[in-house]
């Protein structure tokens, strides 16, 4: 599976952004995809992904905040690409979002690591 992930920026608190990830390859539609994100000098966290096949969701519950309720992770299934729109944006949601893919959704979502990954796309949220 080749990912390719677009939509970062530079918005202001409470903003929105939507990423995008281009699926390709022959065994993505059997496939968990997600995003996770990585800020400076920190380890790199799951946010969200969803099941190809059927459109199941999971998404990060962090310990003070959960990105459910603000961002909501979507199939574009014409045209291959999961979305994640990110609304009320903060500070803390400030990283390098990367989008992954992997056969097995839960290897996903409890991991960091996962079987393809896109390149990085920057989103800087200001104060």
């Amino acid at each position: 599976v080749q990912l390719q992930a677009s939509g970062g920026g530079l918005v202001q608190t409470g903003g929105c952004l939507t990423l995008s990830c281009a699926a390709s390859g022959s065994s993505f539609n059997r496939h968990g995809l997600g995003w996770f994100r990585q800020a400076p000098g920190k380890e790199r966290e799951f946010v969200a992904a969803i099941v190809w096949s059927d459109g199941t969701t999971y998404y990060a519950d962090f310990d003070t905040d959960s990105v459910k309720g603000r961002f909501t992770i979507y199939r574009d299934i014409p045209r291959r690409r999961v979305n994640l729109q990110m609304n009320s944006l903060k500070p803390e949601d400030t990283a390098v979002y990367y989008c992954a893919a992997d056969p097995d959704i839960v290897h996903l979502v409890t991991s960091t690591r996962a079987a393809s990954w896109g390149q990085g796309t920057q989103v800087t949220v200001s104060s």
